[in-house]
C-alpha cells in the first residue's frame, strides 16, 4: 500500500504536469487565437469547437481494447455533462468537416507536372502544355492527378496563386512546384489547420508513446541572437535548401506510392515532413 508521502507526490506530480500542459496549450492557441479573430470567430464559437473536440477526441482515442468510448467514460473524461456529450456525438455523426480540395488536387497535379516522364522536358523542367486536347495537355494531366476535380476550375485556382501562367501561345507554364492558396483563402485556412494538427500529432505521439515505440522525426534550428538584416539571406536559404528536400521527398513518396488498383485490404498510410520558417522578435529594444 503506498505511503501518504508517495500519495502527495504523485498529486503534486499530477498537478505540476496539467500546469505545464496548460502553459504549453496557452502557447499554442496565441498564434491559433490570432487567426481566429482576424476571421472574425469569437471566444464562444471557439470554446463551442473545442467542446466538440474534446468529446471527437476522447470517443475515438480512449477507448478500451480500440472500441469507442462510451458516453459515461467520456463523460469522465473531459467533464462534460453526459447529456451534452450524447448531443456532441449526434452533431459529430450528422456533420461532415470539408476537406481541403484544392489542396490535395493541387499538389498532386504540380507534383505530376514535375515528375511524370511525359511531362517533363529531358533537361528535367516541366513542360509547357495545351490547356484541352490527349496527352500531354493541362486536362490530361488532371484526368491523371486531380480526381474528379474539373481541370477548368483548378486551372483558374493555379492560376490566381501563381502557380500557372498562360502564355501569348495559348500554352500552360508551371511557374512554381508549390501550391499555397491566397492568405485568409478558405482553403488557406484549412491547409494551415491540417498543418497545426500534423505537427501537434508528431509532437504528442514523441511525448506519449512506449518505449519500444520509435520516435517520430521532428528536430528544430534556431538561434535567439540573429541581426534582422540577416532575414533574407535566411528566407532565400530556407527557400531554396527546405524546397530541394521537400522535393527529393516528394519523388520518394511518389515511387513508393501504392498503385490505385491495389487490393482495398491493404493497409495504407500517410506519411511526409513539413519544414517551416521560425520567427519571433526577442528584443523590442528599451521600454519608454
Amino acid at each position: 500500500m503506498p505511503s501518504p508521502y508517495m500519495c502527495r507526490i504523485g498529486t503534486y506530480m499530477a498537478i505540476e504536469l496539467k500546469s505545464v500542459t496548460l502553459s504549453a496549450a496557452r502557447a499554442l492557441l496565441r498564434p491559433l487565437v490570432g487567426l481566429l479573430i482576424k476571421s472574425g470567430v469569437s471566444w464562444k464559437e471557439f470554446a463551442d469547437v473545442a467542446k466538440t473536440s474534446f468529446v471527437e477526441v476522447a470517443s475515438d482515442e480512449f477507448g478500451i481494447k480500440g472500441r469507442k468510448t462510451n458516453i459515461a467514460r467520456v463523460a469522465i473524461l473531459t467533464g462534460i455533462h453526459r447529456r451534452e456529450v450524447t448531443k456532441q456525438r449526434e452533431l459529430l455523426e450528422q456533420s461532415q468537416l470539408p476537406e481541403p480540395t484544392y489542396l490535395n488536387s493541387a499538389q498532386r497535379v504540380l507534383s505530376g507536372w514535375h515528375q511524370d516522364p511525359d511531362y517533363v522536358e529531358a533537361s528535367g523542367a516541366a513542360r509547357d502544355l495545351p490547356v484541352t486536347g490527349p496527352a500531354p495537355s493541362f486536362a490530361d494531366l488532371c484526368n491523371r492527378y486531380a480526381g474528379d476535380m474539373p481541370a477548368t476550375a483548378l486551372l483558374k485556382e493555379l492560376r490566381a496563386v501563381g502557380n500557372v501562367a498562360i502564355l501569348q501561345s495559348g500554352l500552360a507554364r508551371a511557374e512554381s512546384r508549390v501550391y499555397i492558396p491566397h492568405q485568409l483563402d478558405p482553403s488557406k485556412v484549412l491547409r494551415a489547420g491540417s498543418v497545426l494538427s500534423d505537427l501537434g500529432r508528431t509532437v504528442v505521439h514523441d511525448l506519449t508513446c512506449g518505449a519500444r515505440e520509435p520516435l517520430r522525426f521532428e528536430r528544430r534550428a534556431e538561434n535567439d541572437r540573429i541581426h534582422p538584416e540577416h532575414l533574407p539571406a535566411f528566407r532565400a536559404m530556407l527557400e531554396q535548401e527546405g524546397q530541394a528536400l521537400l522535393e527529393r521527398v516528394d519523388d520518394w513518396l511518389t515511387k513508393h506510392e501504392t498503385p490505385a488498383e491495389a487490393p482495398s485490404a491493404i493497409p495504407l498510410l500517410r506519411l511526409g515532413i513539413g519544414i517551416y520558417h521560425i520567427q519571433n522578435d526577442s528584443y523590442r529594444g528599451p521600454k519608454s
